[in-house]
């Protein structure tokens, strides 16, 4: 006898309660700092746990989950939670290194905690603006990720491949040049390609003055 299968589709999923979201989020931030202080002693990760990009990146993911809506209140609200998801990575991290029996100090005037500010709001933005209907504005949050990867590794093979390698900074540069591409790519205007395309060169430039500058 032939099963019979019924042809109505399954009920869909109930959505995530916002409670839900926002502890899931700010939880993950200190979890992604004890993890990166943990990746620093692994041979082949030390590199990626040294760098900004992937916290940057990460960050980004987090406020996708959170899910900002669009609109002023919208991206200030998103542009908040970047800096406070990334002041949270730091002291995660500051946490663990301690534990670990490897001193580290948070302070306000550490480079990379005033770091967090800017580069919290631009991850806030990043996220509002991806999910935008205007394909300037997804260009311009694909340009904004590719140039904090691609400004990064160019700092980085400057300043610190002599005793890192080069490995991991090329592939980082890889990566936001895909982004980029895709941005301009996926762009459904000239304009939206211009400003995909702007955006990712003329932010990379930036990135990198900003640490050569800085010194950091």
């Amino acid at each position: 006898m032939t099963p019979i299968v019924s042809s109505r589709p399954a009920p869909p999923l109930p959505p995530v309660p916002v409670a839900a979201r926002v502890s899931m989020v700010f939880g993950a931030g200190p979890l992604a700092g004890v993890l990166t202080s943990f990746g620093q002693s692994v041979g082949p990760l030390s590199s990626v746990a040294n760098s900004a990009g992937p916290w940057f990146l990460v960050t980004v993911a987090l406020l996708l989950v959170l899910r900002v809506r669009a609109g002023r209140g919208g991206l200030a609200l998103a542009m908040v939670s970047g800096v406070v998801l990334l002041e949270l990575m730091h002291i995660g991290y500051w946490a663990a290194t301690n534990l670990r029996g490897y001193p580290d100090f948070l302070s306000l005037t550490n480079f990379w905690v005033l770091m967090g500010v800017p580069a919290g709001v631009l991850a806030g933005a990043v996220a509002v603006l991806v999910r935008s209907q205007d394909g300037r504005w997804r260009g311009a949050a694909a340009g904004a990720v590719a140039a904090v990867l691609i400004g990064e590794g160019m700092r980085a093979l400057l300043q610190v491949a002599a005793t890192t390698g080069v490995v991991t900074w090329i592939v980082e540069i890889a990566v936001g040049v895909g982004v980029l591409l895709t941005g301009v790519v996926l762009a459904r205007s000239p304009g939206a390609r211009v400003v995909a395309l702007g955006t990712g060169v003329v932010g990379s430039v930036a990135v990198l003055a900003v640490y050569l500058l800085l010194g950091s």
